[in-house]
């Protein structure tokens, strides 16, 4: 039963209305009663307050030129209710604002996570519903990479990975994939074969409790091998749904490809009607503001992202034609779905962070100090009499205690990882903190002054002739 609500706090339902201001009136003099008309007018009028969803509905309409069907989640898009999809702007204990302006009283909770009510800071740090921060993080990465014209946000390298194999595998109506040994692309099943990083490091036989129903589409190739990826082509005739790959190997220590491995399996993969990815999930914003992909000069199909565009937060993305983009849900058939993809902290630290990249000189910078670093703690290592090599591209660097050159994995494993340990213990007791494997790329910041590499390479010095 609909309730009227007067100026002096009376409360009463509107069938009764008549009888009681009746009564009302004969109880209080004709300027009280006037008094009260109007205060009662005021309220009515605050409670009549339009319910419009103009600028929400502006905003979801980028978003679908954005993000497929518009959103990082498909629930998000009201295609099971119809009606407008709500962009909201912030959310505190209860409660939730749109962009419009509207209230609600809120029953989702982030879709479970908030069961101590939203956040108490300025905005809150989950929505599970759309909002802005979402449509200028995704123009961002859009208008940076090369490959992506539309994107869709998750929550983790691993995840972003995942829905790119699942859109290789809809899009082009077949099973197997060709990845490259030392490769780490996430811990999702079709993925840990042969794979590197902490794969590599702990020993693991390919991984125990996963089935191999789950990797019987999954083909290997030592990275940088075109051979073998042109005698796995042509053994599996249009059965290859797509080619993944680090472009500069990571996970396996700092690999760079040779000249003209990605050129050739862009043209390889294009003359079977399969796609190229790229994941980017290290080398994105990090060699390049384009990644990997904008350094070398080429384009991929589809690209996966993670670390630098959630500033250290919990994030990933995966993206790359629209035609392709197309195909997720809600836009299209193929389903991936997640709770807090796009959330507004998230999307809050990978905008501030791309922001401070798109600083002049910020790649120059890095170039150099990440040359510096590299160079100082090969020569140092030489002079004390070492087997070592390593490289570098912007702000990724390796090396391995080996002569070298290091082209694939198995050239990683001849490293001497022994002697790798004895030295990783003795920069630590220096004050220096690398990666505590010989199989993980190293990574330098815009934070890294000159002052902190020559420290750093002093102090490799001093344990190199310990070693």
């Amino acid at each position: 039963m609909a309730a009227i609500t007067g100026g002096v706090g009376i409360t009463c339902p509107s069938k009764q209305l008549s009888h009681r201001t009746s009564s009302f009136n004969s109880r209080v003099s004709p300027r009280c009663r006037k008094s009260f008309a109007i205060k009662m007018a005021v309220s009515l009028d605050d409670k009549k307050k339009a319910y419009t969803l103009h600028k929400s509905e502006e905003a979801f309409n980028k978003a679908k030129e954005l993000m497929p069907g518009g959103v990082n989640s498909p629930v998000r898009a009201f295609k099971s209710v119809g009606g407008q999809p709500i962009v909201m702007d912030s959310v505190k204990g209860s409660r939730m604002w749109d962009i419009d302006g509207n209230e609600y009283i809120d029953y989702v909770g982030s879709w479970g996570p908030a069961i101590i009510g939203h956040a108490d800071d300025e905005k809150g740090t989950s929505f599970g519903a759309p909002c802005l921060l979402e449509n200028t993080l995704a123009e961002m990465v859009i208008s940076a990479v090369p490959s992506i014209q539309m994107v869709r946000f998750v929550n983790s390298g691993t995840e972003a990975c995942m829905g790119a194999l699942r859109l290789a595998r809809a899009f082009t109506g077949r099973e197997k994939i060709i990845k490259f040994e030392g490769c780490y692309h996430g811990h999702a099943d079709p993925f840990l074969v042969k794979a590197g990083s902490g794969v590599a490091t702990l020993g693991l036989p390919d991984s125990p409790g996963v089935p191999r129903g789950a990797t019987f589409e999954t083909l290997a190739s030592p990275f940088n091998d075109l051979e073998t990826v042109k005698s796995l082509f042509e053994s599996n005739k249009r059965e290859i749904a797509a080619v993944i790959l680090e472009p500069v190997v990571g996970n396996s220590g700092f690999i760079a490809p040779k000249p003209g491995f990605l050129e050739a399996l862009r043209e390889i993969t294009q003359e079977n009607d399969a796609l190229l990815i790229f994941d980017e999930v290290m080398t994105g914003f990090r060699l390049s503001y384009g990644g990997a992909q904008e350094y070398f000069g080429i384009t991929p199909d589809l690209t996966t992202l993670g670390k630098i565009i959630g500033g250290g937060l919990p994030v990933g993305a995966y993206g790359g034609r629209r035609d392709i983009m197309e195909m997720v849900a809600p836009a299209g058939p193929m389903y991936q779905a997640g709770t807090l993809s796009g959330n507004p902290l998230a999307m809050t630290a990978g905008i501030h962070t791309l922001k401070r990249l798109q600083e002049p000189g910020s790649y120059e910078y890095l170039n150099k100090i990440t040359n510096e670093l590299t160079q100082g703690i090969i020569d140092a290592g030489k002079r004390a009499g070492h087997a070592i090599c390593g490289g570098y591209i912007s702000a990724m660097f390796g090396f391995f205690f080996t002569e070298g050159p290091v082209h694939d994995f198995s050239d990683a494993k001849k490293s001497d990882t022994t002697k790798f340990a004895r030295f990783y213990r003795g920069m630590l007791e220096e004050g220096v903190y690398f990666a505590p494997s010989q199989f993980e790329a190293g990574f330098t910041s815009l934070a890294h002054t000159s002052q902190d590499i020559q420290q750093t390479i002093a102090a490799a010095e001093k344990v190199f002739r310990q070693i």
